[in-house]
């Protein structure tokens, strides 16, 4: 028996709902068809946004969401994706996949977007092939309300009253993609192009983001927060959050593995290369701690996920692929690390909502599905906005090859809104069930339920076979005292206790 104990009156930090948010660029079918199909489309919609996708998105209590993206953002010119549509420039999007980009989701596309699911914005400004002015004047059209060249125009496309920003990224990739920049280069150009990045309304703090690392690259946090914090400087180096982006890749950048052709080896392996998000958080806050002891900097870990080869048969600049069990589990792996972190991880964005590597939804045509991610993200909805408590857990390496063993359990727990406990457990084992111990310290269990999402580790969803991995009820848990209950967690499972005290 593992053992798992938990605090509730010991409480370890806040759980920011922006840590299970999401990401959605240009990018193959990911806006286009995915959320958007235009208002004269037979596929149901509001304003152009796809009514089935959106109703799915809510129900998961989407905090918040990061475009254009992503590498397009650097290439990407605002105002070619404002006024009438007729009007509107075409591109093409050299990144993915060499088709042609319309802009007609634009900016008021996206705040219509975010409206409709309720969620805080976040927007990436272009610093790769942009200018000051550019950004200066799209902060100014979203944000400012008196009278002012671009809030006039704004308002000459329909929209009276200003957005808000709630997030601002000042550059995306700048060291790949982004203008493939040293670190010290790319802080000069942050400082001063945060600098209008401004706060045009009292109470409507918009919180920039500068450019991070590259998965382990700690030499560029060190090179971004040595420069940002030279003096003059104000207290935190003019930024509120620092990006990291890290994705799970199986083998390599060259072959990246199958989505759902892999056997237990490659499930372990890259269940290892999911769990380096937590020496990454570490190692990175510790570059910044010599910067900002106080934590005002938040790390933003903007862009993570799985990326496999791209489905037979499609464009792989579109970068589609399946999602198995084996995603839920990289899933509540990173979600569980996240939480654990939350006094320096302030926000998370999947990569990416629709149709685009870990996506939560696929679509085809007027098919929906709901992805075995998907599923842990409405699970997990239940940390949001709650008190990370102290909690442990026992456990043991497992795994067939030494270089990637894997602890066979991990969990966070938080004391939700709603005044319950909920607790989250992944079983990394491929093909071992485990009975837990729970045990709550000083606090009587009233009543305990779970749900639980897992199976064969290949399993997925399918147009045809939509609901194959789902959220089950799990019964399996017997109170053996007041404090106390034991539980067996099934193979390749992700589980979520709701415990009333």
């Amino acid at each position: 028996m593992f053992k798992l104990c938990i605090n509730p009156s010991n409480k370890k930090g806040h759980i920011n709902p922006e840590l299970q948010g999401h990401f959605s660029e240009h990018l193959g079918r990911g806006i286009y068809e995915g959320l958007f199909v235009g208002e004269n489309s037979d596929i149901k919609n509001e304003n152009g946004m796809r009514s089935d996708v959106l109703e799915a998105l809510k129900e998961i209590k989407v905090p918040v969401l990061r475009w254009p993206g992503g590498c397009f953002a650097d290439e990407y010119h605002w105002k070619d994706g404002i006024g009438p549509k007729e009007g509107r420039k075409k591109m093409i999007n050299t990144h993915w996949g060499g088709v042609v980009e319309d802009n007609s989701f634009g900016t008021h596309e996206f705040f219509e977007l975010c409206k409709q699911l309720g969620c805080k914005t976040y927007v990436n400004g272009n610093v790769g092939s942009g200018t000051v002015q550019e950004m200066q004047e799209w902060v100014e059209y979203m944000t400012f309300e008196g009278v002012s060249p671009m809030a006039d125009l704004r308002k000459s496309h329909g929209r009276e009253e200003a957005w808000d920003v709630d997030f601002f990224g000042v550059g995306n990739e700048n060291w790949g993609c982004g203008g493939n920049m040293p670190p010290e280069y790319y802080a000069g150009l942050y400082r001063r192009y945060q600098t209008y990045v401004r706060d045009y309304r009292p109470g409507k703090h918009i919180n920039k983001v500068a450019c991070g690392a590259n998965a382990d690259d700690y030499s560029w946090t060190e090179g971004v927060m040595s420069t940002c914090f030279k003096a003059p400087a104000n207290v935190h180096g003019f930024m509120d959050g620092i990006s990291l982006h890290y994705y799970t890749v199986p083998q390599n950048w060259e072959h990246k593995g199958s989505a759902t052709d892999f056997d237990e080896k490659e499930w372990y392996q890259t269940l290892s290369k999911t769990l380096f998000m937590e020496t990454l958080i570490k190692n990175h806050q510790a570059v910044m701690d010599r910067y900002d002891k106080e934590k005002k900097v938040g790390i933003i870990v903007d862009e993570w996920g799985t990326w496999y080869d791209v489905e037979p048969g499609t464009n792989p600049g579109f970068l589609y692929q399946q999602n198995t069990v084996r995603d839920a589990l990289v899933a509540g792996i990173n979600l569980n690390v996240f939480n654990k972190h939350c006094d320096r991880v302030i926000m998370a964005n999947i990569a990416q909502m629709i149709n685009v590597l870990q996506s939560v939804i696929l679509t085809d045509k007027d098919k929906m599905v709901k992805t075995p991610t998907y599923h842990v993200f409405n699970m997990y909805k239940h940390h949001q906005d709650a008190e990370l408590l102290e909690s442990f857990i026992e456990t043991k390496e497992i795994g067939l090859v030494d270089e990637y063993k894997v602890p066979n359990l991990t969990e966070s727990v938080s004391l939700g809104k709603d005044g319950k406990v909920h607790a989250t457990v992944t079983n990394l084992s491929a093909s071992e069930s485990y009975e837990i111990g729970l045990s709550l310290t000083d606090t009587e269990i009233k009543s305990i339920r779970g749900e639980i999402v897992g199976g064969e580790i290949h399993l997925h969803n399918t147009f045809e076979d939509p609901e194959k991995v789902t959220v089950k009820t799990f019964d399996d848990i017997k109170t053996t005292g007041k404090s106390e209950a034991v539980l067996t967690i099934p193979a390749s499972s992700v589980l979520h206790l709701e415990i009333e005290i």
